[in-house]
């Protein structure tokens, strides 16, 4: 986790974070980081029963019921710290995005299991909720001061601006990770499936995630600019407008904190330290 810097990523997207909501944000990450090497890299990611019973724990905490457990009382803290002064519609896209993310974990068990990979149509969707960036960009509201309606929350290129700069972390994720991963033998990695797809060497698939990265990057662009003109269009009251405003002016500068982010954490840049023997380490602290 040292390695890992949670705190890096934290203070690249959320620059103007107090230091009480830089605090909380790293537990959050800390904890979602934990999540991810234990169902990547651990015996519960290749055992659906076992991958089922932990999630449906976790989101059972999330939703109120007692804690057994590091990893659930951990949850239970954050979730209780984080969700007490918001309003229902916030707390109800929290709680959507991060079930969503959490279950993401047992799908690719259970294809796993089945010696399946998904196709790469198949693949963008998961990784939109694999990536976990959509509770992120809940929490930004938090650090922002702002509380969307839910009209707000259903504007098409709202939905479509969020989407985008998830993709766009999804992505980065994968061509710095895929080194790492490869050796532990994970496929659910868009380079991976690029590879097998094109009959590609690593370096043909690595360049053709690089173009599909920019095609990103200007889709947000496109989303910043119809998201203002569906505003416009939509008649939304000015402290709405403002806070809307707010995501726009705040989603490019978290887009590029997580660029950099992972060209600095040496989780990415030195795919040589993964701990292969110590992929079992975490799975006591998931038991009830």
């Amino acid at each position: 986790m040292i390695r890992t810097r949670p705190e890096l990523w934290i203070s690249l997207i959320f620059p103007k974070a107090s230091q009480h909501h830089l605090d909380l944000f790293c537990q959050w990450l800390f904890w979602a980081f934990l999540v991810d090497d234990e169902f990547d890299d651990g015996p519960a990611g290749r055992d659906p029963l076992m991958c089922e019973a932990a999630i449906t724990r976790l989101v059972d905490v999330f939703d109120g019921a007692a804690p057994h457990g590091p990893m659930e009382q951990a949850l239970a803290g954050l979730r209780e710290r984080t969700c007490r002064d918001r309003s229902p519609q916030w707390n109800r896209q929290f709680r959507r995005d991060t079930a969503a993310w959490l279950w993401t974990y047992y799908a690719e068990a259970v294809e796993r299991a089945a010696g399946q990979v998904p196709s790469r149509v198949d693949f963008v969707k998961h990784r939109r909720d694999s990536v976990a960036m959509q509770p992120f960009l809940d929490l930004h509201e938090i650090t922002a001061g702002i509380d969307l309606p839910d009209s707000a929350r259903s504007l098409p290129a709202h939905i479509a601006l969020r989407n985008a700069v998830t993709d766009h972390s999804g992505l980065c994720n994968d061509i710095c990770s895929f080194e790492k991963e490869a050796a532990l033998g994970y496929e659910h990695n868009a380079v991976r499936l690029i590879q097998r797809d094109r009959r590609s060497t690593l370096q043909e698939a690595v360049d053709e995630a690089g173009i599909q990265l920019a095609r990103i990057a200007e889709r947000v662009v496109r989303a910043e600019k119809e998201l203002i003109e569906e505003i416009d269009a939509a008649g939304i009251s000015a402290s709405t407008r403002a806070a809307l405003e707010r995501c726009v002016q705040d989603y490019r500068g978290l887009v590029r904190g997580d660029f950099d982010y992972h060209a600095r954490a040496e989780r990415y840049t030195r795919p040589d330290l993964v701990e292969l023997d110590a992929r079992n380490s975490m799975s006591q602290y998931f038991a009830a």
